[in-house]
């Protein structure tokens, strides 16, 4: 039964997306595998085993040919060493991301806020009017918290560079003596070509990228998740205005209590992973 439940339906000639417990103990009898049996029978031997064919995640395997090598040098500047070298007080690791395509989507009905009598939460309108979209922007110095912030009518290179600089022509990172900027592999940043444009102009700047799909490994997106949380989740927006205003409002009011993220993520999951993944191991530095 649990080398039934490990194969793929289709597989198997069954036209299924994925096995339910009643769909399981249908195709045992159907196989002679046992009589008779009910799913929920099969759903409690699947259970020892933490076995759950009917649940499904979507992931990206790791393709890129550098992926240990990279995502290892990221790991180190979490850990506070850069090619096995304790990071000097006078350096700094600023981590940059985007976040496109946000709608300000304005509800149909005026939002009715919680109300004790009926004991009930908010109540948002289905239906809405899109009245745009925006691009937002965030550094974060993943060992101070500061937290620097922008919006765009899109993203792309001119914005981005923006953000950097936003950040880089003042104190301490201006005369820092390495900022290390954590990058993902977008449009904007990708390739030797944006080394090549961000280091030219920040001679104290390096540029490390992300593996290729590897975005988790940029904090950002931690930051990102909260926005979503805090900010955006119900979306209920006149206008552009007004989504701009509430995203920067919000990142000045999340400064007030931020924490450096605790990252937990090493180097020892990393090979851990790239041993389970059949990857080449990241060399220790």
């Amino acid at each position: 039964m649990i080398r039934l439940a490990c194969e793929r339906p289709i597989e198997s000639g069954v036209p299924l997306a994925r096995w339910s417990a009643l769909e399981l103990a249908r195709e045992a009898a159907a196989r002679g595998i046992c009589e008779q049996i009910s799913g929920v029978t099969v759903w409690r031997w699947l259970s020892e085993d933490a076995i759950k064919p009917w649940q499904h995640r979507s992931w990206i395997f790791p393709r890129d040919p550098g992926f240990t090598v990279n995502a290892a040098r990221i790991l180190d500047l979490y850990a506070g060493r850069w090619e096995g070298q304790l990071l000097h007080p006078g350096d700094y690791v600023v981590c940059c991301d985007e976040k496109p395509s946000i709608q300000a989507r304005q509800r149909k009905h005026t939002t009715l806020p919680a109300a004790g009598g009926v004991k009930r939460g908010q109540r948002v309108e289905h239906e809405y009017e899109r009245k745009g979209a925006l691009c937002y922007l965030a550094a974060w110095d993943t060992r101070r918290a500061k937290l620097f912030d922008r919006c765009a009518s899109a993203d792309g290179i001119e914005p981005f560079d923006a953000l950097v600089e936003q950040f880089m022509s003042v104190e301490p990172y201006s005369k820092a003596q390495r900022v290390f900027v954590i990058v993902d592999n977008g449009s904007a940043h990708r390739g030797k070509a944006s080394i090549a444009r961000l280091q030219g102009a920040w001679k104290n700047l390096t540029l490390v990228h992300t593996p290729i799909h590897a975005s988790w490994l940029n904090q950002p997106e931690i930051f990102f998740s909260i926005v979503q949380r805090k900010v955006l989740t119900p979306n209920d927006f006149p206008d552009l205005n007004t989504l701009e205003q509430q995203l920067l409002a919000f990142g000045r009011r999340y400064e007030q209590i931020a924490r450096p993220f605790e990252w937990t993520f090493t180097r020892a999951d990393l090979d851990r992973l790239a041993q389970r993944l059949h990857l080449p191991a990241a060399q220790a530095a």
